[in-house]
């Protein structure tokens, strides 16, 4: 696959995780983690031209149709269902978030981490920018109040660290990527009964607003 081409969809994993911090739908951040993985699918359809694996072929399938349209669409129902489209509130104001996303970006792109993007010389402005990627997946669920927005930054976590481990050239088989897929599918359905029990209980998937689980 061609380099910029590469970078492009590196680029965009860690666009749509700013995206999904900024906006205040979580439609808007639903559909960011759609555009993420399609990003990701891509990259991985670039190892399976490399490589010609066709196991990998089906990881991008699978993922085509677990991240790419079932994930969306889940969230979308869960959206309608409870009606969730502008619950996507934040601890940090939005000035606040932006600073904190700039530190966490240089922070990832810093001396201190070096020893780890440095891991391929060459891919040390990818494996940046994934890292950055995995520090603000993280930061969305600990800034984000809904818990939606929790589900959607550890599955965009698990994204980042997919793009980390392409460019860093850390073995992982396809058919561990087919396990994960076929995880996160399970996952999704539970969470589903998760938050429609969450939110029949509490009127409210803001979970500042159970108060009641403190012990």
């Amino acid at each position: 696959m061609n380099h910029a081409l590469i970078q492009f969809f590196v680029a965009v994993v860690f666009g749509t995780m700013i995206f999904s911090h900024l906006t205040k739908k979580n439609f808007g951040a639903s559909m960011a983690y759609g555009v993420q993985s399609l990003a990701v699918a891509a990259l991985l359809f670039g190892s399976f031209l490399e490589t010609q694996n066709k196991l990998i072929l089906i990881v991008v399938i699978c993922a085509l149709i677990v991240k790419v349209v079932m994930a969306p669409l889940f969230f979308s129902r869960l959206i309608r269902k409870h009606a969730l489209m502008f619950s996507a509130s934040t601890y940090l104001n939005t000035p606040l978030t932006l600073i904190a996303i700039a530190i966490l970006t240089f922070i990832a792109h810093s001396q201190k981490f070096a020893a780890v993007t440095g891991i391929v010389p060459a891919n040390q402005a990818l494996l940046s920018l994934a890292l950055a990627a995995m520090f603000l997946s993280l930061f969305l669920i600990v800034n984000r109040k809904g818990a939606l927005s929790h589900i959607i930054g550890i599955l965009s976590l698990e994204n980042s660290i997919v793009v980390f481990t392409i460019f860093a050239g850390l073995e992982q088989s396809p058919a561990l990527q087919l396990g994960i897929l076929f995880n996160i599918f399970i996952w999704l359905m539970i969470a589903q009964v998760f938050i429609s029990m969450l939110y029949k209980h509490f009127g409210s998937l803001n979970i500042t607003s159970m108060q009641s689980l403190k012990g």
